[in-house]
């Protein structure tokens, strides 16, 4: 006896966010699919849940009541509650991803970062919005972590927005293999592309690794005429002096005519992503205030301009 009915066999990504009405990664009103996973240890990075390509328990202590009601529950024993009843959270041993925990916690004290996803699945999510973006010129936006690091998927959904006349872009730090990025090169409107520091020794102080493969891959993009708009985060002290932005513009300069290059967006370095170290168990790796003032952004943004390039300053 056949079976004529056919299972559609898709491919999975592992993500830890979707983000709606977006307004700053990308032109209108965006979703955004943050990646699970990321090449790069960025000591200002605001996503520390999306570093690893794992499950991970997020656990808020001051909303934790120490019921114990997770450490039944817990397959592999994460959770404990210590002689001071206190509850522990051993963030060494992997999660399973299960939400039991998270399910059973009747304080919204822990959740977990991590989740699998189906094309199919994302894609439903995103056109629920359409409505926004064909009103604002939005679409969809792939960020991270490093979207980079599951490029067959990413290159999937991408297309499947496409055929569906959304728009698409992706954040990307840039560092992988050029057969990567070119694959989702295809069916990307617009790469978000940063430019963490142009010094490579510098740039592997800051974040774990060198810059050369960036800025080769960056160069690819311009020349086979993909849009690419340039980030740069802002450290106060770190990658704001004048020498530091005059060697990106000269890095820049051989495609500043270039129709497919769409300027610089300025991030300001912020603290929004501090408390999430906590929660994972993590160190914040970097101690001091980097934050620039407003008058400090207005003068890296006129030294810019200062040469005709296209720049914006991005505030969250």
């Amino acid at each position: 006896m056949s079976n004529n009915k056919s299972t559609k066999i898709e491919r999975k990504a592992f993500i830890f966010n979707v983000q709606k009405y977006n307004m700053y990664d990308g032109p209108g009103v965006r979703t955004l699919v943050f990646f699970k996973g990321c090449p790069l240890r960025c000591k200002w990075c605001a996503n520390p849940e999306g570093l690893e390509q794992k499950y991970q328990v997020m656990f808020k202590s001051g909303l934790c009541i120490d019921c114990g009601a997770c450490v039944s529950v817990c397959p592999v024993g994460i959770h404990t509650i210590n002689n001071e009843g206190k509850h522990l959270v051993d963030h060494s041993i992997n999660c399973l991803g299960c939400n039991k925990c998270k399910e059973i916690c009747t304080e919204s004290a822990l959740s977990i970062a991590g989740e699998v996803k189906t094309v199919s699945e994302l894609l439903e999510i995103i056109q629920e919005d359409k409505d926004f973006y064909d009103l604002s010129g939005g679409g969809v936006t792939l960020g991270g972590g490093e979207v980079t690091m599951q490029p067959e998927f990413a290159a999937n959904l991408l297309m499947a927005c496409k055929q569906e006349g959304i728009n698409t872009a992706i954040e990307t730090c840039g560092y992988a293999k050029l057969e990567s990025i070119l694959k989702i090169a295809e069916f990307t409107d617009l790469f978000l592309y940063d430019l963490k520091h142009i010094d490579s020794e510098r740039h592997y102080k800051l974040t774990g690794v060198r810059n050369e493969r960036i800025l080769e891959n960056l160069k690819e993009l311009l020349r086979r005429r993909y849009n690419v708009k340039i980030r740069m985060p802002l450290l106060k002290g770190v990658n704001d002096s004048k020498e530091d932005i005059k060697r990106v513009i000269d890095f820049l300069m051989p495609y500043s005519d270039y129709k497919n290059f769409k300027g610089i967006d300025l991030l300001p370095y912020h603290k929004l992503g501090v408390n999430k170290y906590k929660q994972l168990g993590m160190i914040y790796p970097i101690e001091g205030e980097f934050k620039l003032s407003n008058d400090e952004l207005e003068t890296i943004e006129s030294w810019i301009k200062a040469y005709d390039f296209k720049v914006s300053v991005i505030k969250h």
